[in-house]
């Protein structure tokens, strides 16, 4: 998996790309993490180019939504293809996040 890490006004953005499974969700954990403890709150993860995603990858996103939320910041999700999406859904946690079609809207709802 590849992950680029850019900035956009106060918002993190994270594309990843290639397959978020038990071997490589350590280091977006590792990367989100960072960031987070280093004071962004407002993190969107495009998910434009990611080919798989497993539950090891769900669990990584939603710990980092919970660090998140405890400081009253958001994780907002972009750019899911259809197979990913029906993982989000049959998971659950398409109600747990927020998901935007584009960057450019997931970027304003971090605003």
């Amino acid at each position: 998996m590849t992950i680029n890490e850019s900035q956009e006004g106060k918002t993190r953005i994270f594309d990843l790309s290639g397959r978020l499974d038990a071997s490589t969700s350590d280091r977006l954990e590792e990367q989100l993490l960072s960031v987070i403890d280093g004071g962004a709150s407002h993190v969107v993860v495009d998910l434009d180019k990611l080919e798989y995603i497993s539950s090891a990858g769900l669990r990584v996103l939603l710990l980092a939504a919970k660090k998140l939320k405890q400081v009253d910041g958001k994780i907002v999700l972009s750019n899911l293809q259809a197979h990913i999406r029906e993982v989000f859904d049959i998971a659950g946690f398409s109600a747990i996040f927020s998901i935007f079609n584009s960057r450019s809207e997931a970027i304003e709802e971090c605003s």
